[in-house]
């Protein structure tokens, strides 16, 4: 396949940024997205050029460092698939692609496609762990936990932090991500003791970054790679309510 790229390049975070024209050829319909990428930075390399900078990692859907902005949409367009996941026969020869970061004041742009998004880990670290000694593994059946709150628990744990849900929403709202890591927190019984001052701390965090405020678009449901649902939002919002009734 033969394709046009239209790529943001930015030299630094204080610098201008522009999308740049590259034509692309004899790209294999198998390969990954990010393997495009490095076809075309191989090719700019022996002219002597800059290659384009862009985050990634495990390149197995898994680590959540792929994030870029594909025709408009986090990822790109096959749902439920992170970039590196993402194949060239979802696109056909001739093809426009365009190419550009996750846009959101709490995701600095580093260099060319590579953003900040240490406001995550800062959201983490505000609450998102259990501080009580839990010891050595239990056998797995030791602890009861019923089905439901298992299931909703797997499926929060499930976020991989790729802030495509920030770059989704018109408001640039972190709420899915923040509610994802509370709730598979508050579905198991070592979480419970410390349940509302964690929701109180992680909202706390999280509006500090500079993330905006959900208005039920449900864009982030959408974009997510691994189709959380917004009802964790709801569900935080609820225990957010809830603590501060309870606060003494």
């Amino acid at each position: 396949m033969k394709l046009t790229l239209h790529i943001w390049r930015q030299k630094s975070p204080g610098a201008a940024g522009k999308f740049v024209d590259y034509e692309v050829d004899n790209v294999n319909r198998d390969m990954s997205f990010l393997e495009m990428l490095d076809v075309l930075n191989e090719e700019l390399i022996a002219k002597g050029e800059v290659p384009v900078a862009f985050d990634h990692d495990c390149r197995e859907g898994i680590c959540g460092m792929c994030g870029m902005v594909v025709n408009g949409v986090p990822h790109g367009p096959r749902k439920a698939t992170t970039t590196c996941q993402l194949h060239m026969r979802e696109f056909k020869s001739g093809d426009q692609i365009w190419i550009e970061p996750f846009r959101a004041e709490a995701f600095p742009i580093v260099k060319d496609l590579v953003v900040d998004r240490s406001s995550f880990d800062r959201v983490i670290q505000a609450g998102g762990y259990i501080s009580v000694r839990a010891g050595s593994a239990p056998e797995a059946n030791a602890t009861l936990i019923a089905k439901p709150d298992a299931d909703t628990a797997f499926e929060a744990a499930a976020c991989i932090g790729c802030g495509a849900c920030v770059a989704a929403c018109p408001n640039a709202s972190a709420m899915l991500f923040t509610s994802a890591k509370l709730s598979h927190l508050s579905h198991v019984p070592q979480g419970q003791p410390e349940r509302y001052r964690r929701v109180q701390d992680m909202v706390l965090q999280m509006d500090s970054e500079g993330f905006g405020n959900c208005s039920n678009h449900r864009e982030c449901e959408a974009a997510c790679p691994k189709e959380i649902s917004v009802t964790h939002i709801a569900r935080m919002n609820r225990d957010l309510l809830k603590a501060a009734l309870t606060e003494e």
